[in-house]
């Protein structure tokens, strides 16, 4: 017999939050209970579309979660949970992971895994101690192209990996542009003032292009190189977003013990112009992400024009979203895909940190090991 889940949300702060809890709303095994939002350090000034007012009652309204709690700590001692959605501002993580392990509930993070190594440790601490799991959610894992890249660079297809680069952007989470899961809305696009009051563009709450994009290729290049990094630089800047103090540009050029990587985050671009990858270069050739004919693809491009062109196929029947892996996990034990898991993430987390306080410092930063930390 199937076991049933309580599942609950504490932050709607992140927009993909329409996406991850619709995921476990679909599940045939989950049961939603409640939700709560964490009291920003700043309110919003307007209900604009992708806000945290606005995730919240599309949760209640379209998404199907029964009622909402204005105290989540109030929430976790009058309900019981069996898994915790933290979609809150990046800041908030640490607090919140510790209140659900507190509690023996295990927790599903959005990423990125934190705004720095130190919470992610804490968060890391936290579980360890109660005993609970923790998986980080990279909607990148579950895009069929990434594990291609992945099963193409354990094949040896372009030999040992030298280089891996990402760039990833748009206009911004709230920006003109914005659309997320799918998820449509008529509303005007806020206005420079509305903006300034949201958390995205609070460095103090984690906000910034640099952790929402850069993050992708700590994680990218961390699985596809296969080791700890050694050393990153890093720079960022706000060029066109004055009602904040976020960045919204960073780059950073990691240093691995035989590979380098390059990642680039965005909130002003409309349009890239060049396919974007993620591109991984390696002895013998080069793997792109891209598409074709509207499809996903990868390319395996090798001297002299030869170019290989791969259908990217399935995800596992049965693991094909976060909810499908975290109660599969819960129901058999078995290990999870290793980009959800929460050492990895501590590697990749440490890649990010090393970059973020390299474009603090203006120098280079060593990649602090966090295994080390943990023990």
């Amino acid at each position: 017999m199937s076991n049933t889940y309580r599942v609950g949300v504490i932050g709607f702060a992140h927009m993909h939050i329409n996406n991850v809890l619709g995921l476990f709303a679909r599940h045939p095994q989950v049961k939603l209970v409640a939700g709560a939002d964490p009291a920003p350090a700043r309110p919003e000034l307007r209900k604009g579309p992708y806000t945290r007012q606005w995730n919240l009652e599309h949760a209640l309204n379209d998404l199907g979660l029964p009622k909402k709690y204005d105290c989540y700590r109030d929430m976790l001692e009058r309900e019981q949970f069996d898994i915790i959605i933290c979609c809150s501002e990046n800041a908030k993580h640490p607090e919140v992971v510790a209140a659900c392990a507190a509690k023996g509930i295990h927790v599903c993070v959005e990423k990125p895994m934190a705004m720095s190594l130190s919470h992610a440790l804490a968060m890391v601490r936290s579980v360890r101690a109660a005993g609970t799991t923790m998986l980080i959610n990279w909607p990148m894992v579950w895009e069929p192209s990434a594990r291609k890249c992945k099963e193409l660079i354990d094949a040896g297809a372009i030999g040992r990996v030298i280089e891996v680069k990402t760039r990833l952007g748009h206009t911004g989470p709230l920006g003109s542009g914005a659309k997320h899961a799918g998820v449509s809305d008529t509303a005007a696009p806020l206005s420079a003032t509305e903006l300034g009051a949201v958390w995205w563009h609070s460095i103090a709450a984690g906000g910034g292009a640099m952790l929402d994009f850069c993050c992708y290729g700590a994680m990218l290049s961390r699985w596809f190189i296969g080791e700890p990094a050694v050393a990153a630089v890093g720079m960022r800047a706000n060029l066109n977003s004055p009602f904040g103090d976020a960045d919204d540009n960073g780059a950073m050029i990691v240093r691995f013990p035989a590979a380098m990587a390059l990642f680039e985050g965005t909130w002003t671009t409309y349009d890239h112009g060049l396919p974007t990858g993620p591109v991984v270069y390696g002895t013998q050739g080069a793997l792109v992400m891209d598409e074709q004919n509207g499809k996903p693809v990868v390319r395996e491009a090798h001297g002299g024009g030869k170019t290989i062109v791969h259908d990217v196929g399935s995800l596992p029947p049965g693991r094909t979203t976060i909810a499908e892996e975290f109660v599969r996990h819960l129901d058999t034990k078995q290990p999870v895909h290793p980009c959800l898991e929460m050492m990895f993430n501590l590697d990749a987390m440490a890649i990010l940190d090393a970059g973020l306080r390299s474009a603090d410092t203006g120098k280079t930063e060593l990649v602090d090991s966090a295994v080390w930390h943990i023990g």
